[in-house]
């Protein structure tokens, strides 16, 4: 049996030994901001009450919406509006392709959501509004960019590491088809380093307004906020090129119980930046922000950045920036 007196030294030698070994990185400030998202995320998931099925039957509805979307699209508009565009053929199938792969989507979470023994929720009646292709181009980008959003903000609700699989295996090929379209589109493929999570609440109200009507049991448990739209810079099909500090106005029936403006973005701080909001003047943009961002207007701006469902009073918009 070894002695007292050994057993200390060896362990005194084994601290030596990891005393030498190079120290882990600590974390950066961007990383503890995405560990205390998912925290938040994790809790806000408790208070709406949703469930891993929940979260597929969310995804199912946004997967129906981005299916629905290009077969309407397809079958309204000829090639030849998309060649006008400046597309060629290879690209005009890959777009085509994006399509298809939105129903192969749907088709994965309705198998999932039948093993998990409850009933897929069907496709709604829809409204795009759009009404030639490049209308339809400009916010298939969007819709790419919110789908992105969408499983990177639900992803840490999940709780079930199958579930998981499945929606990373959706979400890497929902971020190919967002470069494609930005790519095919002229605009820079990946204007930030990262790509912004945006909770289930804030990504239906996104998607609420293109729905019309949905079957018997396939509403969400999810209530949108109320919209919000911009006035001036006058809102354009695509990227915006303003600079920070430029005058945001928007327009909501909200508005007059908000008091800040909410910019979501991966290079604010904590996830947003806040800035001061009246009806009359609108709001500033903040500096540093790029690619998508998410607009709401808030009851509060907390210093740590951080945009909840229960200060969110209208929104969000999506702005794209160069």
């Amino acid at each position: 049996m070894p002695s007292i007196a050994k057993t200390a030294g060896a362990l005194a030698g084994l601290v030596a030994i990891a005393s030498a070994l190079p120290a882990q990185p600590k974390l950066s400030s961007r990383q503890n901001d995405i560990y205390n998202l998912v925290k938040r995320q994790n809790a806000a998931a408790a208070a709406l009450g949703l469930q891993d099925v929940d979260i597929l039957q969310f995804a199912l509805t946004l997967e129906w919406l981005e299916a629905s979307f290009y077969q309407q699209g397809f079958a309204q508009f000829p090639d030849d509006q998309f060649t006008a565009l400046g597309l060629n053929a290879a690209q005009l199938a890959d777009l085509k392709g994006i399509g298809t792969s939105e129903q192969a989507h749907v088709g994965l979470l309705q198998g999932a959501i039948a093993q998990a023994g409850v009933q897929p929720v069907q496709p709604c009646t829809y409204n795009f509004g759009f009404t030639d292709a490049a209308g339809m181009v400009a916010t298939a980008a969007i819709l790419e960019s919110v789908g992105v959003s969408a499983y990177l903000g639900a992803a840490p609700l999940v709780s079930d590491g199958g579930i998981l699989s499945t929606a990373a295996s959706i979400v890497t090929v929902e971020a190919r088809h967002q470069s494609f379209i930005r790519s095919a589109s002229g605009v820079a493929v990946s204007p930030s380093p990262l790509d912004t999570p945006l909770g289930p609440k804030a990504v239906f109200s996104l998607a609420a307004p293109f729905i019309q009507s949905c079957p018997a049991g396939s509403n969400l448990i999810l209530t949108a906020f109320p919209t919000l739209t911009m006035v001036s810079p006058a809102p354009v099909a695509g990227v915006m090129n303003i600079v920070a500090g430029t005058n945001i106005q928007v327009q909501s029936d909200a508005a007059s119980t908000a008091s800040f403006c909410g910019f979501t973005n991966s290079a604010a701080p904590g996830g947003t930046a806040f800035t001061a909001f009246d009806a009359a003047n609108g709001c500033a943009l903040p500096p540093n922000l790029a690619g998508i961002v998410y607009v709401t207007l808030t009851s509060n701006n907390p210093a740590t950045g951080v945009l909840t469902d229960d200060i969110t009073v209208a929104g969000p918009m999506v702005m794209q920036l160069s």
